[in-house]
């Protein structure tokens, strides 16, 4: 990477930081353009060659913090598949909380509308998550611990749902909801249940 490409780089992370600073702050309504460039100490038309809307900073974002997941449950394939599930529905849910609820709210607002222009296959986050659900549980199927005949589709969907619940129901709560300690009681009490059958 050459020092250009690199001081893009740079310039692109300062205003998604920045972003998402002032959402955690005040929301996504109450944040414009010119605050987001303002916080990153960079020209207000520096942000549209990075950016259309700053709708698209949360879209682009929705992906960062669980990559970091993806990656930690490489080097974790030693445990079972319980453990390794255990660890991803945590880690997702602290990087939910740790981003706060007006974050999660504008998550949850990208794959809910239908109508949302941020809703394109490859870009919304719902599909992202998915993938790498389905992800783990493909490998385990591979790996012998899954049956192979195991409906890897329906129990994608059915975990996935618990963690859109969750995050779904601490936004309606207005963060009275605890999503850290729900996954731990899912994990404990209806994750195995859901598996058994499926299970080598």
């Amino acid at each position: 990477m050459n020092k250009r490409q690199q001081s893009a780089q740079n310039t692109r992370k300062k205003l998604i930081q920045a972003a998402l600073k002032l959402l955690k702050e005040k929301g996504f309504k109450a944040i414009n353009v010119e605050e987001i460039t303002k916080e990153a100490g960079v020209a207000k038309g520096t942000f549209y060659i990075y950016f259309k809307r700053k709708e698209d900073i949360i879209s682009e974002y929705s992906r960062y913090p669980f990559k970091e997941i993806a990656d930690e449950l490489k080097n974790k394939q030693d445990t079972n598949l319980i453990d390794r599930l255990t660890h991803y529905f945590y880690r997702f849910m602290e990087c939910v909380e740790f981003h706060g609820i007006n974050i999660c709210r504008e998550w949850i607002k990208d794959v809910i509308d239908p109508n949302n222009i941020n809703n394109s296959q490859d870009g919304q986050k719902w599909v992202y998550d998915f993938e790498m659900l389905k992800e783990i549980l493909e490998n385990a199927v591979q790996n012998n611990e899954l049956k192979k005949d195991t409906p890897i589709e329906l129990l994608t969907h059915l975990i996935i749902s618990q963690l859109y619940g969750m995050m779904t129901c601490w936004c309606m709560s207005d963060g009275k909801f605890e999503p850290l300690d729900w996954s731990d009681k899912f994990c404990k009490i209806q994750l195995n249940s859901i598996l058994k059958e499926f299970l080598i």
